[in-house]
């Protein structure tokens, strides 16, 4: 209900601009019933006759403004041209809430009082008040069409009779009312899932229940599966699952072999992380008569194992992908499969789909075959271990490894100067402790045996996507799941430009493909070492479209490839099951599979993609904060990555750890936001603070339940 005005309080004469926001308020309150009016100055307190004389006024003019509608003489109602709108509410960080249409029209602004229960990203139908042109669409929800989620993990806050789970107020508003008796264990002070249950019409609180208590707040594993909740994520894995994984032998026919191409006397390793269990992928290499190279791609054959409309099929395809938290690795298939089955461990006899080049020294591709195979890995490698035979040229399979390095080097060489774009990011990672506590913070950086495994990959997952989108002259291209990535939108590029320019840097943005591409390399390799270079590479990636899975190939613009799929990794990416179950088929010479049904598979694995990059990123940020708590009141050296009308975001130089000065604590001075020059001015001392400058800075608060790290200016001490 609107509200009247104080009438008790001094008269003070009522301006129009106020007091035609005032009717329209009240008119939005109940937007199917008309007004008199009189209705109207009684509910808006307007007593004395010059306040009646100007609604009078008022009421003509917002029907000349067509604002609101007169449907019969003194009778008024609010214009309802907008009508209802289908979107997705967005609750920003600064608490305002948004609809976002399903059409692309612009954000619907929704106040706090018209949400109707509505949370974030539940999909809702809203009615759209009229509004005056050049301001911002406003509206109401009315309905709500779909909950994006119904569990929810807080902190339980027990009385005597009843509980509160306290939830992030970003997430949720108003904290869950949970009944004693739906407490389920859970006790004071535990973090814990509750599900709603029963949101009344009218109520503060929606009602819930305890799903499952997680542990005390701080303990490791508690957190881990706590950001896997919040993301909706799985951090059990289901028995029933599991016990159907371990019914699978891992015995091989005789059968099975004769219809594989035998690769088990050929040289074969694998290189992956020191950590890793999962081996997706082996490389072989052995010299042919011809004297080209035959290079085989082994990739670990899932699909042979895991069948369609199993139930460890359908558990793969509602998670999509793996997951790699700081400490733990959230696994798409069972660890009887992911580790054992079809992990390529060394010494051990596995099937694999793959992809068998002829190569000449030069590292052109003369040849290509895509076959099952049965493989034998004669050596599991570490990144760390591959790396010191390139470097030094002495150890186990070094002949192989020196010639693959070198062929990978050429054909990298090749990819970039056909435009593909080197985005080669620093990673943090963490030592950390049996109890799972960050000790150190390291950086992870991609070195050549890395590259050698990225170039070969590339190379099959073009070559896979490449044979069945281009099938040759008279055939037609059938149903693929391709990795795509669009052309950048020319105006974000344009702006990415403007702002690399305060920084002394230039980039093209128009003109072939190359031209651009080849513009972006040299501006990634000029800001190698320097200060800003991990703010203008994360500025850059914001720029690009997103990679994503799609039947519509488009191709993938950041590698510069006309065909791209991903097919290398199985264990861990539904898609490349996908890719794997296409290909036997076509393979056959069977028929084209519905795009409909698998685009919409492709839209779910993006989808979880996303979900997954950001419960990893949830897990960094809490590692990162959890190693500062022992350095709080510290002084670090950093600069100013991100810059909002709230505060300054601050990425330390030492160890990567990013927290923010809320602008109150800047100084004394009050400081306005200039959005287009990523920048906050202060009015009195015109001291500004802008994106990519050097700042000193002390920590003063590590809050582990918000993730958020605090910092204060270190010039104020």
């Amino acid at each position: 209900m609107s509200k009247k005005r104080n009438t008790n309080a001094k008269p003070q004469r009522i301006k129009k601009n106020a007091l035609s926001n005032l009717v329209l308020e009240a008119m939005q309150e109940t937007p199917n019933k008309p007004y008199n009016y009189k209705q109207l100055a009684r509910q808006l307190g307007l007593n004395t006759p010059p306040e009646k004389q100007l609604l009078i006024t008022v009421l003509d003019e917002l029907v000349l403004q067509e604002m609101i509608l007169e449907i019969s003489i003194g009778r008024y109602k609010i214009n309802t041209r907008g009508g209802y709108v289908e979107g997705i509410i967005d609750r920003q960080s600064n608490g305002k809430n948004f609809l976002i249409p399903d059409d692309g029209a612009d954000p619907i602004f929704i106040a706090e009082r018209r949400l109707r229960q509505a949370m974030n990203k539940d999909r809702v139908k809203v009615f759209l008040y009229a509004n005056r042109p050049g301001t911002q669409p406003e509206g109401e929800v009315v309905e709500i069409l779909q909950r994006a989620q119904e569990t929810f993990v807080g902190i339980l806050q027990v009385s005597k009779n009843y509980a509160f789970l306290r939830v992030d107020n970003r997430i949720l508003t108003n904290d869950i009312f949970i009944p004693s008796e739906k407490l389920n264990g859970g006790r004071d002070g535990l973090k814990a899932i509750v599900k709603i249950t029963g949101w009344n019409e009218g109520e503060r609180n929606p009602i819930g229940e305890v799903v499952d208590v997680l542990g005390a707040v701080g303990d490791n594993n508690t957190e881990m599966h706590a950001i896997l909740a919040e993301f909706g994520l799985p951090y059990k894995y289901p028995k029933d699952v599991e016990d159907a994984a371990a019914l699978i032998s891992e015995k091989i026919s005789a059968e099975e072999i004769a219809k594989r191409k035998d690769m088990r006397a050929v040289p074969t390793f694998t290189i992956d992380p020191k950590d890793a269990k999962d081996f997706d992928d082996a490389l072989s290499i052995e010299k042919l008569p011809n004297g080209l190279w035959e290079i085989g791609v082994h990739i670990a054959d899932v699909t042979h194992y895991v069948k369609p409309n199993s139930i460890i099929e359908e558990e793969a395809y509602k998670r999509a992908t793996s997951v790699y938290l700081v400490d733990r690795t959230i696994p798409m298939l069972p660890e009887h499969l992911s580790n054992k089955l079809c992990s390529l461990r060394p010494n051990e006899e596995k099937l694999c789909f793959s992809v068998l080049f002829h190569i000449d020294d030069e590292a052109q591709v003369k040849h290509y075959e895509i076959c099952r195979t049965i493989i034998l890995s004669d050596r599991r490698f570490t990144y760390e271990e591959a790396q010191n035979v390139i470097e030094t040229g002495e150890g186990d399979m070094r002949d192989e490894i020196l010639v693959l390095d070198k062929l990978a080097k050429i054909i990298r060489q090749e990819r970039f100067s056909k435009g593909s774009i080197a985005f080669d990011r620093v990673e943090v990672r963490f030592d950390i402790d049996e109890k799972g506590k960050p000790l150190s913070v390291y950086f992870k950086e991609a070195k050549d045996a890395n590259k050698l495994i990225e170039e070969f990959m590339l190379l099959a997952n073009k070559t896979v996507a490449t044979h069945v989108g281009k099938p040759g002259k008279g055939k037609k291209a059938k149903t693929f799941v391709y990795r795509i990535h669009d052309v950048p939108n020319p105006d974000k590029l344009k702006t990415f430009a403007d702002f690399i320019r305060k920084f002394g840097y230039s980039l093209k943005t128009s003109g072939k493909q190359t031209e651009v591409s080849t513009s972006i390399n040299k501006l990634l390799d000029e800001v190698q070492g320097k200060k800003e270079q991990n703010l203008i590479e994360t500025i850059a990636i914001r720029s690009m479209a997103k990679a994503v899975y799609s039947t519509v190939n488009v191709g993938h613009y950041g590698l510069a490839f006309n065909f791209y799929s991903h097919f290398t990794s199985p264990i861990r990416r539904y898609p490349d099951m996908m890719v794997h179950r296409l290909l036997e088929k076509y393979l056959a010479e069977g028929k084209s599979v519905s795009a409909e049904l698998y685009e919409e598979k492709c839209e779910h694995s993006s989808n979880m993609e996303q979900v997954a990059a950001n419960a990893e990123r949830a897990s960094i940020k809490y590692k990162q904060v959890e190693f500062m708590t022992e350095r709080v009141g510290v002084i670090f050296d950093g600069v100013i990555s991100g810059i909002q009308e709230w505060g300054i975001y601050v990425e330390l130089n030492e160890n990567k750890c990013e927290g923010m000065i809320p602008i109150r604590d800047l100084d004394n001075d009050y400081y306005s936001f200039d959005e287009k020059n990523y920048c906050l001015i202060g009015r009195r001392t015109r001291r500004k603070f802008q994106l990519g400058d050097e700042i000193t800075v002390k920590v003063v608060k590590a809050n582990l339940e918000k993730k958020q790290l605090d910092f204060v200016l270190a010039d104020k001490f």
